[in-house]
């Protein structure tokens, strides 16, 4: 009798092992369908620490690389993106998306990076600069940095330059504690102004910042104008956006929670915009001017 319960006991457990790594292949495979590459750190790594910041981070820039350049590829179908995995021997790497000459746009590339390591003394001295206080062990910081980036050239003139950027940074002190902050910030430069647009693409970004704070739009469109102006020139980069860095209050979740409100803002900020001009007639003269205006 114990022997056939434990026998039962033993089919039933491999019934359900074989379940789990079923339905593991199954997750497996739909979030390789989600992304652009298979992810830096790997899909079993990322599970294994599904619960650790740096893991949800690294999903964010991830869905937020795909999201961007499937909206792309959609609107440009007669071009695809290049992609590249690459690999950084100190630990991590990245993978580059990259569209060109399409019959929308002209360049477009969204990449994103997942490094680690060891920080050099030249860099921790220049983060301490920058109001970091960080303690060493044995004059090594381990770190680990990610982020997703983006910049976007439309071939027509009449539709807008869009860059974006969402970072995050981890330092291990001497202790074990961890230093963590996030920066980023998305703008438009258009090579002529459309209020309508310019009211679109502030409205949408404003509203991904007041799910969290009121304060947050005014104050990083300040940081991005102030950032963005071209001293020598008297001019600012476009019609500007929201930027901020070094963010590490009030609490690691509230603060990624906002920026994944920023993350996932950037298809409805752009995107309605890019459909609404692609098809403008254009001028040799608008086309040059354009031109021009890149080159500065």
């Amino acid at each position: 009798g114990t022997l056939s319960g434990l026998g039962l006991a033993l089919g039933l457990w491999r019934r359900q092992a074989a379940l789990a790594a079923a339905r593991e292949d199954e997750e497996e495979k739909e979030l390789r369908q989600r992304f652009m590459a298979p992810p830096v750190s790997g899909l079993r790594e990322l599970r294994r620490r599904r619960r650790e910041l740096r893991s949800r981070m690294e999903l964010l820039i991830m869905e937020t690389q795909a999201e961007m350049c499937r909206a792309l590829a959609d609107l440009d179908p007669g071009a695809s993106f290049a992609v590249d995995s690459w690999e950084r021997k100190e630990g991590g790497g990245g993978i580059s998306c990259v569209l060109q000459d399409g019959e929308v746009f002209e360049k477009a590339g969204v990449n994103v990076s997942v490094v680690s390591g060891i920080l050099s003394e030249e860099a921790a001295r220049q983060m301490r600069s920058r109001g970091k206080s960080l303690k060493a062990k044995d004059g090594k910081l381990p770190f680990c940095a990610m982020g997703v980036s983006s910049v976007i050239h439309p071939k027509n003139p009449h539709v807008p330059t869009m860059h974006f950027n969402y970072r995050y940074f981890e330092i291990e002190e001497a202790d074990g504690t961890k230093q963590w902050w996030f920066g980023g910030g998305t703008d438009l430069t258009p090579t002529y102004l459309n209020e309508e647009d310019a009211i679109h693409f502030h409205k949408t970004l404003k509203e991904a910042c007041d799910k969290h704070d009121p304060k947050l739009y005014p104050k990083y469109k300040k940081w991005c104008d102030d950032y963005f102006y071209i001293k020598h020139r008297g001019e600012r980069r476009g019609i500007g956006g929201i930027f901020f860095d070094d963010v590490d209050s009030p609490s690691k979740e509230e603060v990624f929670q906002f920026v994944k409100s920023c993350a996932k803002a950037v298809v409805p900020c752009y995107i309605p915009i890019v459909k609404k001009h692609c098809h403008d007639s254009f001028t040799a003269e608008e086309k040059l001017w354009q031109q021009l205006r890149r080159g500065r």
